[in-house]
């Protein structure tokens, strides 16, 4: 379960770190409060999930997502170029994440 709550985690920070772009410097009031919430959920999953899992391995779990996710959101929505050399990284991130679940008793 606390690899569920984990990822959800993750997901959670793709969406707040994508919301930064739309607050304008927290000057825009909608957008500001979704990134707070969306931060706050996602440091509060963080924090539930670590009650089981080693730190260094949820954090890093929980940051890949949160960089794979929001580059993926970033390429496919905001128009960021796709590259060879992006997507290569993307899967070598990608990798290390599964490696980090795989390999944590």
């Amino acid at each position: 379960m606390s690899w569920f709550i984990l990822f959800i985690a993750g997901l959670f920070e793709v969406i707040w770190v994508i919301g930064l772009k739309y607050t304008q410097g927290f000057t825009r009031p909608f957008p500001s409060l979704i990134v707070i919430g969306a931060l706050c959920i996602s440091f509060l999953l963080l924090s539930w999930a670590m009650k089981t899992l080693p730190a260094g391995t949820a954090y890093a779990v929980w940051s890949g997502i949160g960089a794979v996710g929001a580059a993926l959101v970033g390429m496919s929505l905001l128009g960021e170029a796709v590259t060879a050399g992006r997507v290569i990284s993307l899967c070598l991130l990608i990798a290390g994440i599964a490696g980090l679940k795989y390999f944590t008793p």
